[in-house]
């Protein structure tokens, strides 16, 4: 009797510990509800218009100022203290780093360029691909130049997924044709990149929905490390939300992704409101993290 009192008492340790230690427990790590608590909310508001300040007058004091309030938003939540890390540090260094290098794409077959930095891919990785809004329903020049960049990438890195990223946009297009599907039709057609790389997101019509979209498909796909394709100036943008929303992933999902790098499509915006991505930048940041509204 004693022996078998013995037995069940061992096998409650057991349960208890593999309720510790296994599964149960690595699901109370993830959170898919997290947000930014309330009471740091102003703080991240602060911290947003300091890093938007920062880029457009710099000072000597903006980055003591910015680990401040980083400091101060960890004191309240240490999850929402690295948010504010990953969004800062990757500001500091994207935005106000004189020295970041955005990889340009020269027009050749492979993307020499970006394989000359021998970037630390993971086994699976993917190349974002950023779209623009249509004209009449059809691919623009611009996105076809973004497109002709991921084409080089591909072919210089044939192991990596290809996410093409854009919903139906434009004037003019009943059909309702998207960003995605276009950009799909002409790298398989034009480029000659086997669609089975090609993954899509057809329903994004923000930067700030390309990055929420993107990460979806990279979930389902057990992908965590990317390069975003875009337009120079619109790549910096776009990697502020991105960058975002991997720190938010990972307080999520328990999910994981680099960004590895950049390529680019050389092109000068056609408005003076893309000239200030950065702007657009803070802005789509405060709503993906439920602050109001920056003022300007």
């Amino acid at each position: 009797m004693r022996g078998i009192r013995r037995t069940a008492a061992l096998l409650l340790a057991l349960a208890a510990l593999f309720s510790a230690c296994g599964p149960a427990a690595a699901a109370k790590k993830k959170n898919s509800d997290y947000q930014i608590n309330d009471k740091n909310k102003p703080t991240f508001i602060e911290l947003l218009d300091r890093l938007k300040t920062a880029y457009e007058t710099p000072a000597e004091d903006d980055s003591g100022q910015i680990d401040a309030l980083v400091e101060q938003i960890t004191g309240v939540n240490a999850d929402d203290g690295d948010i504010a890390r990953a969004v800062a540090e990757h500001w500091k260094a994207v935005f106000l780093d004189p020295g970041y290098r955005l990889c340009i794409w020269w027009g050749k077959e492979k993307a020499n360029e970006l394989a000359a930095t021998k970037p630390d891919y993971d086994e699976k990785h993917a190349f974002v691909v950023l779209g623009f809004q249509l004209k009449n329903g059809k691919i623009t020049e611009e996105l076809k130049g973004r497109c002709d960049a991921a084409a080089a990438a591909a072919r210089s890195f044939p192991g990596a997924y290809l996410i093409c990223s854009g919903g139906p946009t434009g004037p003019n297009n009943p059909d309702r044709h998207t960003e995605a599907g276009v950009m799909k039709q002409y790298l398989v057609n034009k480029c000659g990149i086997d669609k089975k790389r090609i993954l899509t997101d057809n329903r994004a019509l923000t930067t700030l929905a390309n990055a929420e979209n993107t990460f979806a498909i990279l979930r389902k796909y057990d992908i965590h490390s990317i390069t975003i394709v875009t337009s120079t100036y619109h790549q910096k943008w776009g990697q502020a939300l991105y960058n975002a929303m991997a720190a938010l992933y990972e307080k999520r999902y328990d999910f994981k992704t680099r960004i590895v790098g950049n390529y680019c499509f050389d092109i000068e915006p056609e408005t003076e409101n893309l000239r200030k991505g950065y702007r657009i930048a803070i802005s789509q940041l405060t709503d993906m993290l439920k602050l109001k509204k920056v003022k300007k």
